[in-house]
């Protein structure tokens, strides 16, 4: 229970501002079909985050000992201090899709999610709680929890919510866990 709490808050707060977040606006601002995107965004994210958590359950296997142990702190300190610095907005104009809204959200999030810190935050927590499946819900969970109002709200919530508030939120929670591990 605790991967799962623990992969849900960090993706959550983490992806508050992230480019993700930002083509979910893009998405849904553009094609105006929130249901299709939704499902798009849940596909990609269930396919991205069940091969990075199994990757990073692998590697949590193979790096046995100590060295576990300060590769997933300086991972979680790397990933507070990713998180100092926001994502730009792609404002460049797009085809319209091939694939449908539900496919050209799905390809787009996919893509999008490749070396993203939500993805590195799943592999790590795989490895750091030696679980899958837990780690794998808790961080869809929380890319859906932060992509959702986004994808309903649009705009209109963005203009209320302090991003950099969140940001900060993100950075002192990966910090927190890199800490935590050390200190195990």
């Amino acid at each position: 229970m605790e991967a799962l709490a623990v992969s849900f808050g960090l993706v959550a707060l983490a992806e508050m501002g992230d480019k993700t977040q930002l083509l979910a606006l893009l998405l849904a601002s553009r094609f105006r079909r929130p249901w299709p995107v939704v499902a798009g965004i849940l596909a990609a994210t269930l396919a991205n985050h069940l091969i990075t958590a199994a990757l990073g359950l692998l590697l949590g296997i193979e790096l046995q000992g100590p060295w576990l142990k300060w590769v997933i702190a300086a991972s979680f300190f790397a990933i507070a201090i990713w998180a100092f610095f926001p994502d730009a907005e792609d404002d460049r104009e797009r085809a319209p899709p091939r694939l449908g809204v539900f496919g050209a959200t799905a390809v787009a999030f996919f893509l999008t999610e490749m070396g993203d810190r939500t993805q590195i935050a799943t592999a790590v927590l795989a490895a750091r709680f030696a679980t899958w499946l837990p780690v794998v819900i808790g961080t869809t969970l929380g890319m859906m929890a932060a992509n959702l109002p986004v994808v309903f709200l649009g705009q209109q919530l963005l203009r209320r919510i302090p991003l950099a508030a969140l940001r900060w939120g993100a950075i002192a929670v990966s910090a927190g866990l890199g800490v935590a591990t050390l200190l195990e």
